[in-house]
């Protein structure tokens, strides 16, 4: 059974099937749509450029082909291990011989959100048609709260399609989880570029409607309040992992499902992949982690049912290690990061600059190479994926870039 209709969950069926398993499979959803693949929701869908069906994750014959058994709009609410069943959302129970679970992550939203048809978040189909519809007329005033690669993709979006757009964020930078204040900064002058305001280290106390409209309220910490009005506010402040329906199932939680290095969940038949999987990546010194990008779900659901079908067989699972990879499209320009940033990071710029907005960067910490970033710089950026592979310290990989 795989819990989750994600793009890591509709992997993991198919390598089901590539590695040898005949018996049935059943994949659990919690929406009613077919899988989709979400990265186009902030991007091409959002814009209007793509509709739903070019999004999905299956082929017409897809799912007669790997012989699923599709159960949608009923999310896993429980999860018993003695019993090897799941128990759904409208009260069913399914068994399983062995179980994957892919159920992604959802949106944080702020303390005591405000509950209106102008307040959006984005992380579902549903969710970015909604939000199309407003912003296709252009024209509107759009608050985006959350500087992270989800509020400034769709930033970018609602800027090109002729709407006023500020961004808020309440850390010093945007982008730091992901790249580091400095590079945070020097991606997002695009958005100055184009005329959007991004706003950092301010406090978002509220979103209020009354009779004058819809603002959104600021404030300094020093006493100092704002109001900004808006017609569309776009909360994206990040996501959680799916596992509430996991609470007293017996397995480890901590920010995601704790595996071991094999993607396993800690108990005979259950592994877990893509953004609900926590573990310890040999390519970074076992250094525990969860990754909220596409290739991993993609990658983690193939290599979880590989190890499944292995240990059913009575053979060895292999762990997963793996280099992260993630990038953002935002106003033609491509931006990529490969490998693991930090904050304390030493980051150098070894080919383009900032002010000509194409560059490559790396990242290092104690002279071991962490990661690079590249902005419009794809060829030398996919090149210096080698550098960490090959395990290049931090000056040799400063180095090799010169050269590439």
């Amino acid at each position: 059974m795989v819990i989750g209709a994600s793009l890591a969950g509709v992997r993991a069926c198919g390598g089901l099937r590539a590695s040898g398993f005949e018996g049935a499979i059943t994949l659990v959803g919690a929406e009613t749509h077919q899988p989709y693949d979400r990265p186009p929701l902030s991007k091409k869908v959002l814009a209007g450029e793509w509709e739903p069906e070019r999004i999905a994750l299956f082929r017409p014959d897809d799912v007669e082909k790997l012989h699923l058994d599709l159960r949608f709009g009923s999310p896993a609410a429980a999860l018993s291990l003695a019993d090897r069943r799941v128990t759904l959302d409208d009260g069913s129970q399914l068994g399983y011989d062995g179980l994957i679970i892919a159920t992604g992550a959802a949106t944080r939203r702020l303390p005591g959100q405000l509950v209106d048809d102008s307040v959006f978040e984005l992380r579902t189909l549903d969710d970015s048609l909604t939000l199309r519809a407003r912003l296709l007329a252009g024209g509107q005033r759009v608050t985006i709260i959350g500087a992270g690669f989800i509020g400034l993709e769709v930033a970018a979006t609602a800027r090109q399609l002729g709407n006023e757009v500020v961004v808020l964020e309440g850390l010093p930078a945007p982008l730091i989880r992901g790249l580091g204040a400095e590079m945070g900064t020097a991606v997002t002058m695009l958005h100055a570029d184009h005329g959007v305001e991004i706003r950092c280290g301010v406090s978002v106390r509220g979103i209020i409607r009354d009779d004058s409209g819809l603002t959104v309220h600021l404030g300094d910490g020093h006493g100092n309040t704002e109001a900004l009005a808006s017609d569309i506010v776009v909360v994206g402040i990040g996501v959680s992992p799916v596992t509430a329906w996991l609470e007293g199932s017996g397995l480890d939680l901590r920010d995601g499902i704790v595996c071991d290095s094999t993607l396993n969940a800690g108990t005979v038949g259950v592994y877990a992949a893509g953004d609900v999987a926590r573990w310890p990546n040999p390519q970074f010194a076992d250094e525990e982690m969860r990754v909220e990008h596409w290739t991993n779900a993609s990658e983690q659901g193939l290599h979880a049912a590989k190890n499944l079908v292995a240990v059913a067989n009575g053979d060895e699972p292999t762990p997963y290690s793996a280099v992260p990879f993630f990038w953002s499209e935002q106003y033609g320009a491509r931006i990529q990061f490969i490998g693991r940033a930090a904050g304390e990071d030493d980051v150098r710029i070894v080919r383009g600059s900032v002010e000509e907005r194409s560059f490559l960067a790396l990242y290092g910490k104690h002279s071991v190479l962490r990661g690079a970033l590249g902005l419009s710089m794809p060829k030398p950026l996919m090149q210096s994926r080698m550098f960490l592979l090959e395990g290049l310290s931090f000056d040799e990989a400063i180095e090799a870039a010169a050269a590439l």
